[in-house]
């Protein structure tokens, strides 16, 4: 580039971007894409966890209101969205179908009875963590790959600069600063695609425990209730 022509728009994005040779393009785009997409991950992470809490909180109340469990999972409608009131049901199924014959349950029954019941919130406990966690894998990635592909691209664009120097025989920094621009650029746009990533991987999987260890409260809670609803049947 003849250094007569370096102007300050010379290191504007834009300007930058279209000079750039292909790889340190590509590099750009894909970095990019990897935040546009980390971003999506983001939006719907924050309002997936607002409206599973909120729900979670509504329907806790509704619990804990001194109504029975079986007009609580009545209201909550055959085929609940939300993952506690699905538990509810899949407990009180369980008990239903221990009842089915009559009269009161006999030790080892109720034993077996409360092992079944714990086997099935623990399968759907485990379904609810893999459901809310999706999507934290992309996040990991691009958090953790994105600071080292803008790497590779500012090594290329200091390669280039070289290249600028050799050709021109010239090393002056008007020579070579847009080179060494483009290379910067490209570390910018990889911290700014891994930094967002990396912090808002850490708070959901936060979120994601926390609301982990809130269903398995709550399967502790109903197996504590079947188990007084079994001894007072004794």
């Amino acid at each position: 580039m003849d250094p007569s022509n370096v102007t300050p728009e010379t290191f504007s994005f834009l300007t930058l971007f279209i000079r750039a040779d292909w790889v340190i393009k590509a590099v750009m785009t894909g970095l990019a894409l990897a935040s546009l997409w980390s971003w999506a991950v983001i939006i719907d992470k924050t309002f997936r966890f607002t409206s599973l809490n909120a729900a979670a909180d509504k329907f806790e109340d509704q619990v804990s209101g001194g109504r029975s469990l079986e007009d609580v999972a009545t209201e909550a409608g055959e085929r609940p969205r939300q993952p506690l009131p699905r538990m509810l049901q899949a407990a009180l199924k369980e008990w239903r179908d221990a009842r089915k014959g009559g009269g009161a349950l006999g030790e080892t029954q109720s034993a077996f009875l409360i092992q079944r019941i714990d086997r099935v919130l623990d399968s759907m406990i485990a379904r609810e963590n893999a459901r809310v966690e999706e999507g934290l894998g992309s996040l990991a990635i691009v958090a953790t790959a994105s600071p080292f592909v803008g790497l590779f691209g500012t090594v290329w664009g200091i390669m280039h600069a070289f290249q600028n120097i050799a050709i021109q025989k010239n090393t002056s920094l008007a020579v070579v600063a847009p080179a060494i621009a483009e290379a910067l650029f490209a570390t910018a746009i990889g911290l700014v695609a891994a930094i967002p990533a990396y912090i808002a991987y850490n708070k959901f999987s936060t979120d994601a425990g926390k609301f982990g260890g809130r269903l398995e409260g709550f399967a502790d809670d109903l197996s504590t209730a079947i188990q007084r609803r079994l001894a007072e049947r004794v």
